[in-house]
């Protein structure tokens, strides 16, 4: 999809172009003088060009249209004027039907580009639907972006294999401790297998102190039974939320099957920059 247009339309472009790429249409802006210089070589047999132009006779939009015609390329114009000649030449016309700018001198364009970035937002926002593009395409193209990380998988930020701090129920709280201090997340799970049986942290640590427990104490006495998991395919910001609601800093993490995959830390979704906004 390329975008064109000129002044304050030419700038409405951009935005509608810089949207819809990181929609998942490709996109880019083509100003009309640079068009006319060379730049028609940046575009291709399978392009479709949408012209902005709000009285629709914009002379150096007008000049580069026959030429991109030329190509075999449509044209969509985007104009508040059905006759004009902008409207004439192209394939297809959006009427935008405003009439007078919100300007008290009806000279400088308002109304005309704000209708014309909510058309083009419109656009987007419609070709994401019919697409099909997912939460997954819109991470892939905002890796560094704070609405990309925020759609992060949890199995990419957890913990796994070697790194996961597990101990059977059989092991005594001296064990448990060792295995946490190894592993530095302040938290160790109980297994039976690939079973998950609890987890144990540094809070329990600290009850379990409390209560009189020495460490020669099964652990499957004083750890936490059915705790709260999380799915290896849900989104970090749901891991945060969960941890926020039940106050806790770590998560087992879990496949389809209920399998132990793995194990989240809040320090790892922070660290990340999974923020609520």
């Amino acid at each position: 999809m390329v975008l064109t247009g000129v002044g304050k339309s030419g700038l409405v472009c951009k935005k509608i172009a810089a949207t819809l790429a990181s929609t998942g249409t490709p996109a880019f802006f083509l100003h009309p003088t640079d068009a006319a210089h060379g730049d028609l070589g940046m575009l291709k047999g399978e392009d479709t060009v949408i012209a902005v132009s709000n009285s629709g006779e914009t002379a150096e939009l007008l000049s580069i249209i026959p030429l991109i015609k030329s190509f075999g390329i449509p044209v969509i114009a985007i104009t508040s004027n059905p006759e004009s000649t902008l409207a004439k030449v192209a394939d297809v016309t959006i009427n935008l039907g405003v009439e007078k700018e919100a300007c008290p001198l009806n000279l400088a364009p308002t109304s005309s580009t704000t209708a014309t970035l909510a058309l083009g937002d419109a656009l987007a926002a419609a070709l994401v639907k019919v697409k099909g593009f997912t939460s997954e395409d819109f991470a892939r193209l905002h890796p560094g972006g704070k609405l990309g990380v925020r759609l992060a998988r949890v199995k990419e930020l957890m913990h796994k294999g070697g790194e996961v701090p597990q101990v059977p129920p059989e092991a005594t709280l001296k064990e448990a401790i060792i295995e946490m201090s190894a592993k530095k997340l302040g938290a160790t799970l109980v297994k039976d297998g690939e079973r998950l049986l609890g987890i144990f942290t540094d809070g329990d640590l600290r009850r379990a102190l409390e209560r009189g427990a020495d460490l020669n104490t099964p652990i499957k006495e004083i750890m936490t039974e059915n705790p709260k998991t999380i799915r290896e395919d849900a989104f970090g910001e749901e891991a945060l939320r969960l941890m926020e609601l039940h106050k806790i800093t770590v998560l087992p993490v879990v496949d389809g099957e209920g399998r132990v995959t793995g194990i989240v830390h809040l320090h790892d979704i922070l660290g990340r920059r999974i923020l609520k906004t």
